[in-house]
């Protein structure tokens, strides 16, 4: 199982798609990840464990105003950063 979150808007993406991740953390709380594209680069950002995991790898000035976010629960393979 896994929760899915989407943003394209005016405002910075990654808070709002953090803040929706936390919503969603019972449909997965093993994994989290981001993405948010800006400045011709396309930054991948995961954890293991729960969205404050990923909040803390997460930079306060990530730039990009759309993004797509992930929860994941583990129920195939293991538990990893990668």
């Amino acid at each position: 199982m896994c929760g899915i979150i989407g943003y394209a808007g005016p405002r910075c993406a990654a808070p709002i798609l953090l803040e929706g991740l936390k919503r969603l953390e019972y449909r997965g709380y093993d994994s989290a990840g981001i993405c948010v594209p800006a400045q011709g680069k396309l930054p991948i950002l995961k954890r293991t464990g729960k969205i404050k995991d990923l909040k803390s790898v997460v930079p306060e000035d990530l730039p990009g105003n759309y993004g797509i976010g992930h929860t994941r629960w583990a129920t195939h393979g293991g538990v990893t950063d990668t």
